[in-house]
C-alpha cells in the first residue's frame, strides 16, 4: 500500500446510497459536497482543515531508518546509538547533532548512555570471574558490561533481556545493576538474545516506542489495523485512516473532540466515567407531556418535541415551550449559575456543583443519542425512499440531497456534542457568553434540520438546502473563534 496523503476535510468517501445501510461513524462527519460550488483553498477557509498521509509499517521503518543512517553518518556514531539518542529526543536531529558537538559527554549521560559518575575499573590476572547474579565462576570471555562497566555472565544477561521483553519492555531496558540506568542498545540486547520469537518480539516492542516517541507519527487506534498517520503538524485535527476508517484526533489519539482540546476531553470523560451511577437516572428514554402529563418516549434524534396527544410542541431537554426556542433565544443550552453561590454552605455550594456538572452531562448523553436515534431515522427514510425508486418516483440521484443532508445534520450534532465539554470547564466571563450564543445559535439551526429531515418527503428541497447552509455556517463559525489549534 502507498502511502495516501489526506486532508481532513475530504478523504475518500465510501459511502453508497444504494444499499439499505446507515452511516458509519466515518460517514456521520462527511457530506458529500456538491460538485456544481467552487472550490476554494480549506486551509483558509476550514478550520479543521489538516494535512497528513497514511503510511504502512514498512514505509516508517524507512523512514526512520533513514533518520537513524543520517545522525550515525554526521556524529561518527554506531545506528544502535543513534536510535537511543533519537528516541531520547523525540528524533530532534538537528538538536542532537547542536547537543553533540557542544557537550558530548553531558549529552550521553542525559541520555542514559553513559553513567553519570566514570567507573572505576579492576585489573586481576585471574581467567575467571564470579556472576554478581548468578554467583557462578566462569571465564572472562563468558562476561559482558555496557558502559557503566558492570559485568555480567552471558547466560544472566540473556534471562534478564527476555523477562524484560516478555513484559513488553524494548528501549527502557537498563543494566542489570542496581540503581544502574544505563540504557542496553539494540545490537547489545540482540547479540545476547538467540530466539528467533524472542528477537522479533523485541524488534516489534521498539518499532512500537519509536513511533510512539516521533512527534509526526501516531498509530490508527482502529482494532487490529497496522496504518500509521503522518503529520507535520502536531495538532488536535481530525485524522481519518485510509485503511480502517477510524476516526481520531491526532494529537491525543481519542476520539476526535473538537471544539474541546485533548486535555479537557480526558477531564471531561474520567468525571462522567467517576459519576456515571450519579447521572443514572437522567438516562431513561422517557418524560412527561409539560401539558398533559402523559409518558413520552423519545424515538427521534430531533430535541422539538410534538405530543402524539395534545399535539403540544415543547423542548425535549427543558420541556419548554418550543416557540420560545427560536434561534435569537435559545437559552436551553446555557447553565444559569448562581451568583451569589460564592457566599453559600459547604452543601449548597456542592449541591450547585452538581446541578451544573448534570446540566452539561444530560445534553451531552443526549446528543449521543440523537446520533443513533437519527441513524435509525436513515433507515428508514432509505426504505421508503427505495420503495419510490422502485415505483418509479425518481432515481437515487433525484433523493441524494437527503442523504447528504442527514450526514451534515450528523456532522454538526458531533460538534454540538463536544461543546459541552468545552463550556462546562470555561471561566464565567464575555468569552464564555460569546461561546454559549453561538452554541445555542447552533443547537436551534440543528434542531430545525433534523426536524424538516424526519419530515423529509414534506419538506421543500430549497428550505432543507437552506437550512443545511445555516447549520454548517454556525458550526464552521464556532469552530473558527474557539477551536484551539
Amino acid at each position: 500500500m502507498e502511502a495516501i496523503t489526506a486532508v481532513a476535510q475530504d478523504p475518500e468517501s465510501d459511502m453508497d446510497c444504494s444499499d439499505n445501510e446507515g452511516f458509519d461513524d466515518y460517514d456521520y462527519y462527511n457530506a458529500t459536497e456538491d460538485n456544481d460550488i467552487e472550490q476554494v483553498d480549506p486551509s483558509k477557509t476550514d478550520p479543521e482543515h489538516f494535512e497528513y498521509e497514511c503510511l504502512t509499517e514498512e514505509q516508517v521503518e524507512r523512514l526512520l531508518n533513514e533518520t537513524v543512517e543520517i545522525l550515525s553518518n554526521n556524529l561518527q556514531i554506531t545506528p544502535s546509538l543513534a536510535k537511543v539518542l533519537l528516541h531520547s529526543h523525540s528524533w530532534a536531529v538537528t538538536s542532537i547533532i547542536s547537543k553533540y558537538r557542544s557537550n558530548p559527554d553531558n549529552l550521553l549521560i542525559n541520555s542514559k548512555v553513559k553513567p553519570v559518575t566514570t567507573p572505576s575499573t579492576s585489573s586481576t590476572c585471574s581467567r575467571y570471574m564470579t556472576c554478581p547474579v548468578c554467583v557462578s565462576p566462569q571465564v572472562n570471555e563468558r562476561f559482558f558490561s555496557l558502559s557503566c562497566l558492570h559485568s555480567f555472565c552471558k547466560d544472566c544477561w540473556t534471562t534478564h533481556f527476555e523477562v524484560q521483553i516478555g513484559q513488553g519492555i524494548s528501549t527502557a531496558i537498563s543494566c542489570m545493576a542496581r540503581e544502574c540506568e544505563v540504557l542496553a542498545p539494540e545490537d547489545f540486547v540482540l547479540k545476547h538474545l538467540s530466539r528467533t520469537t524472542m528477537r522479533e518480539k523485541f524488534q516489534q516492542y521498539s518499532f512500537q516506542d519509536y513511533v510512539k516517541s516521533h512527534p509526526e507519527l501516531r498509530f490508527c487506534p482502529g482494532p487490529n489495523c497496522q496504518v500509521v498517520v503522518r503529520s507535520r503538524e502536531l495538532k488536535a485535527k481530525r485524522s481519518v485512516c485510509c485503511q480502517c476508517k477510524t476516526i481520531f484526533c491526532f494529537k491525543c489519539g481519542m476520539d476526535y473532540h473538537a471544539p474541546t482540546d485533548c486535555l479537557t476531553i480526558k477531564k471531561w470523560l474520567t468525571k462522567c466515567a467517576d459519576d456515571s451511577e450519579t447521572a443514572n437516572y437522567i438516562s431513561a428514554h422517557t418524560k412527561d407531556c409539560p401539558n398533559c402529563h402523559i409518558c413520552i418516549e423519545k424515538n427521534g434524534g430531533c430535541n422539538h418535541m410534538q405530543c402524539y396527544n395534545c399535539k403540544y410542541d415543547f423542548c425535549w431537554m427543558c420541556l419548554g415551550d418550543w416557540k420560545a426556542h427560536g434561534s435569537e433565544y435559545y437559552e436551553c443550552s446555557r447553565y444559569k449559575e448562581n451568583p451569589n453561590i460564592a457566599h453559600e454552605s459547604v452543601h449548597a455550594q456542592a449541591r450547585e456543583a452538581l446541578k451544573k456538572y448534570l446540566h452539561y452531562y444530560e445534553r451531552w448523553e443526549n446528543h449521543s443519542k440523537s446520533l443513533k436515534l437519527e441513524a435509525h431515522t436513515l433507515e428508514k427514510l432509505k426504505a421508503r425512499i427505495n420503495q419510490k425508486v422502485m415505483s418509479g418516483l425518481g432515481t437515487w440521484i433525484d433523493w441524494q440531497y437527503l442523504f447528504t443532508a442527514a450526514a451534515l445534520l450528523a456532522k454538526c450534532r458531533y460538534t454540538l456534542q463536544y461543546t459541552y465539554p468545552y463550556a462546562y470547564y470555561m471561566e464565567t466571563g464575555p468569552r464564555k457568553e460569546l461561546f454559549e450564543y453561538q452554541q445555542a445559535q447552533l443547537e436551534a439551526e440543528i434542531e430545525n434540520l433534523s426536524w424538516k429531515i424526519e419530515r423529509a418527503e414534506t419538506t421543500d428541497r430549497g428550505d432543507l438546502e437552506n437550512q443545511m447552509d445555516i447549520a454548517e455556517k454556525r458550526r464552521t463559525t464556532l469552530l473558527k473563534d474557539f477551536l484551539d489549534v
